[in-house]
Protein backbone atom coordinates (compact mmCIF):
# COMPACT_ATOMS: atom_id res chain seq x y z
CA UNK A 1 0.00 0.00 0.00
CA UNK A 2 2.98 2.47 0.86
CA UNK A 3 4.53 1.64 -2.27
CA UNK A 4 1.54 2.09 -4.07
CA UNK A 5 1.16 5.94 -2.83
CA UNK A 6 4.68 6.59 -3.22
CA UNK A 7 4.07 5.85 -7.00
CA UNK A 8 1.17 7.78 -7.15
CA UNK A 9 2.92 10.67 -5.55
CA UNK A 10 5.97 10.34 -7.75
CA UNK A 11 3.35 10.74 -10.60
CA UNK A 12 2.36 13.77 -9.27
CA UNK A 13 4.98 15.21 -8.63
CA UNK A 14 6.49 14.68 -12.63
CA UNK A 15 3.05 16.25 -13.57
CA UNK A 16 3.27 19.07 -10.54
CA UNK A 17 6.77 20.06 -11.75
CA UNK A 18 5.73 20.09 -15.38
CA UNK A 19 2.36 22.34 -14.44
CA UNK A 20 4.82 24.72 -12.42
CA UNK A 21 7.14 25.28 -15.13
CA UNK A 22 4.82 25.54 -18.45
CA UNK A 23 2.41 27.88 -16.63
CA UNK A 24 4.56 31.18 -16.02
CA UNK A 25 6.52 30.30 -19.75
CA UNK A 26 2.63 30.26 -20.82
CA UNK A 27 1.71 33.19 -19.18
CA UNK A 28 4.94 35.24 -20.16
CA UNK A 29 4.54 34.41 -23.95
CA UNK A 30 0.67 35.17 -23.78
CA UNK A 31 1.85 38.59 -22.35
CA UNK A 32 3.14 39.29 -25.68
CA UNK A 33 0.38 38.58 -27.84
CA UNK A 34 -2.30 40.62 -28.26
CA UNK A 35 -6.13 39.32 -29.75
CA UNK A 36 -7.04 41.19 -32.75
CA UNK A 37 -10.02 43.04 -33.29
CA UNK A 38 -10.86 42.49 -29.55
CA UNK A 39 -12.28 45.52 -27.20
CA UNK A 40 -10.24 45.87 -24.32
CA UNK A 41 -11.40 43.92 -21.15
CA UNK A 42 -11.16 46.42 -19.01
CA UNK A 43 -13.44 45.63 -16.30
CA UNK A 44 -11.59 42.61 -14.98
CA UNK A 45 -9.19 43.60 -12.89
CA UNK A 46 -11.42 44.90 -10.05
CA UNK A 47 -13.05 41.33 -10.53
CA UNK A 48 -9.56 39.64 -10.28
CA UNK A 49 -8.28 41.57 -6.97
CA UNK A 50 -12.02 40.66 -5.44
CA UNK A 51 -11.22 37.09 -6.22
CA UNK A 52 -7.84 37.29 -4.88
CA UNK A 53 -9.70 39.02 -1.82
CA UNK A 54 -11.78 35.89 -1.37
CA UNK A 55 -9.23 33.98 -1.68
CA UNK A 56 -7.51 35.55 0.88
CA UNK A 57 -10.40 35.17 3.24
CA UNK A 58 -11.08 31.60 2.71
CA UNK A 59 -7.31 30.95 3.43
CA UNK A 60 -7.95 32.53 6.56
CA UNK A 61 -11.46 30.28 7.26
CA UNK A 62 -9.58 27.41 6.23
CA UNK A 63 -7.02 27.49 8.80
CA UNK A 64 -9.63 27.98 11.28
CA UNK A 65 -11.84 25.45 9.83
CA UNK A 66 -8.76 22.55 9.89
CA UNK A 67 -7.73 23.73 13.40
CA UNK A 68 -11.52 23.45 14.84
CA UNK A 69 -11.57 19.55 13.81
CA UNK A 70 -13.63 20.54 10.27
CA UNK A 71 -11.74 18.46 7.98
CA UNK A 72 -14.27 18.30 4.80
CA UNK A 73 -14.92 22.37 5.28
CA UNK A 74 -11.88 22.43 5.07
CA UNK A 75 -11.22 20.62 2.13
CA UNK A 76 -13.78 22.45 0.19
CA UNK A 77 -12.42 25.89 1.26
CA UNK A 78 -9.08 24.45 -0.25
CA UNK A 79 -10.37 23.06 -3.35
CA UNK A 80 -12.42 26.42 -3.99
CA UNK A 81 -9.57 28.35 -3.57
CA UNK A 82 -7.56 26.40 -6.27
CA UNK A 83 -10.78 26.76 -8.25
CA UNK A 84 -10.70 30.68 -7.57
CA UNK A 85 -7.24 30.95 -8.70
CA UNK A 86 -7.55 29.32 -11.57
CA UNK A 87 -10.39 31.56 -12.66
CA UNK A 88 -8.00 34.62 -11.90
CA UNK A 89 -4.84 33.09 -14.05
CA UNK A 90 -7.55 32.93 -17.06
CA UNK A 91 -9.25 36.25 -16.32
CA UNK A 92 -5.51 38.00 -15.93
CA UNK A 93 -4.17 36.42 -19.10
CA UNK A 94 -7.47 37.71 -20.72
CA UNK A 95 -7.17 41.29 -19.86
CA UNK A 96 -3.41 41.39 -20.92
CA UNK A 97 -4.09 39.53 -23.98
CA UNK A 98 -6.61 42.66 -24.93
CA UNK A 99 -5.01 45.49 -22.91
CA UNK A 100 -2.12 47.36 -22.76
CA UNK A 101 -0.34 47.34 -19.01
CA UNK A 102 -0.98 50.04 -16.96
CA UNK A 103 2.04 51.71 -15.90
CA UNK A 104 2.27 53.01 -12.06
CA UNK A 105 1.72 56.54 -12.04
CA UNK A 106 2.53 56.99 -8.59
CA UNK A 107 6.06 58.87 -7.43
CA UNK A 108 8.66 58.88 -4.41
CA UNK A 109 8.07 56.24 -1.49
CA UNK A 110 4.99 54.70 -3.07
CA UNK A 111 6.92 53.92 -6.22
CA UNK A 112 9.40 51.99 -4.12
CA UNK A 113 6.31 50.18 -2.11
CA UNK A 114 4.34 49.09 -4.96
CA UNK A 115 7.33 47.95 -7.37
CA UNK A 116 8.52 46.11 -4.26
CA UNK A 117 5.01 44.47 -3.28
CA UNK A 118 4.21 43.80 -6.75
CA UNK A 119 7.82 42.14 -7.71
CA UNK A 120 7.62 39.92 -4.81
CA UNK A 121 3.91 39.32 -5.66
CA UNK A 122 5.16 37.91 -9.08
CA UNK A 123 8.14 36.05 -7.92
CA UNK A 124 5.63 34.58 -4.88
CA UNK A 125 2.76 33.45 -7.39
CA UNK A 126 5.30 31.49 -9.79
CA UNK A 127 6.72 29.82 -6.55
CA UNK A 128 3.37 28.95 -5.11
CA UNK A 129 2.30 26.81 -8.18
CA UNK A 130 4.67 23.68 -7.20
CA UNK A 131 3.72 24.47 -2.96
CA UNK A 132 -0.10 24.53 -3.54
CA UNK A 133 -0.15 21.70 -5.89
CA UNK A 134 2.21 19.50 -3.64
CA UNK A 135 -0.20 20.78 -0.17
CA UNK A 136 -2.81 19.67 -1.95
CA UNK A 137 -1.41 16.43 -3.46
CA UNK A 138 -0.45 15.47 0.15
CA UNK A 139 -3.66 15.64 1.32
CA UNK A 140 -5.17 13.94 -1.65
CA UNK A 141 -2.75 10.72 -0.68
CA UNK A 142 -3.84 10.86 2.71
CA UNK A 143 -0.13 11.80 3.81
CA UNK A 144 -1.73 14.45 6.14
CA UNK A 145 1.32 15.20 8.09
CA UNK A 146 3.35 15.81 5.34
CA UNK A 147 0.74 18.03 4.45
CA UNK A 148 0.63 19.65 7.72
CA UNK A 149 4.72 20.53 7.54
CA UNK A 150 4.27 21.28 3.75
CA UNK A 151 1.16 23.45 4.74
CA UNK A 152 3.30 25.68 7.27
CA UNK A 153 5.40 27.50 4.15
CA UNK A 154 2.39 26.90 1.70
CA UNK A 155 -0.29 29.07 3.95
CA UNK A 156 1.48 31.65 4.65
CA UNK A 157 2.97 32.63 1.24
CA UNK A 158 -0.49 31.95 -0.69
CA UNK A 159 -2.38 34.67 1.96
CA UNK A 160 0.64 36.92 1.05
CA UNK A 161 0.26 36.48 -2.45
CA UNK A 162 -3.63 36.60 -2.31
CA UNK A 163 -3.36 40.26 -0.11
CA UNK A 164 -0.82 41.73 -1.81
CA UNK A 165 -2.47 41.32 -5.13
CA UNK A 166 -5.08 43.12 -3.98
CA UNK A 167 -3.14 45.68 -2.54
CA UNK A 168 -1.25 46.15 -5.88
CA UNK A 169 -4.54 46.24 -7.89
CA UNK A 170 -6.08 49.06 -5.09
CA UNK A 171 -2.62 51.21 -5.57
CA UNK A 172 -2.87 50.98 -9.82
CA UNK A 173 -6.31 51.07 -10.50
CA UNK A 174 -6.35 55.31 -10.24
CA UNK A 175 -3.93 54.70 -13.11
CA UNK A 176 -5.97 52.31 -15.48
CA UNK A 177 -7.77 53.73 -18.79
CA UNK A 178 -11.28 52.66 -18.31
Amino acid sequence: MENNIALKEKKFNRMITVVSVVIPIVVALLFGIKIPNVAPLTFLPPIYATINGLTAVLLVVAVWAIKNGKQSLHQKLMTTNIGLSLIFLVMYILYHMTSDSTPYGGEGVLSYVYYFILITHIILSIALIPLVLRTYAKAYLGRFEDHRILAKYTFPIWLYVAVSGVVVYLMISPYYAY
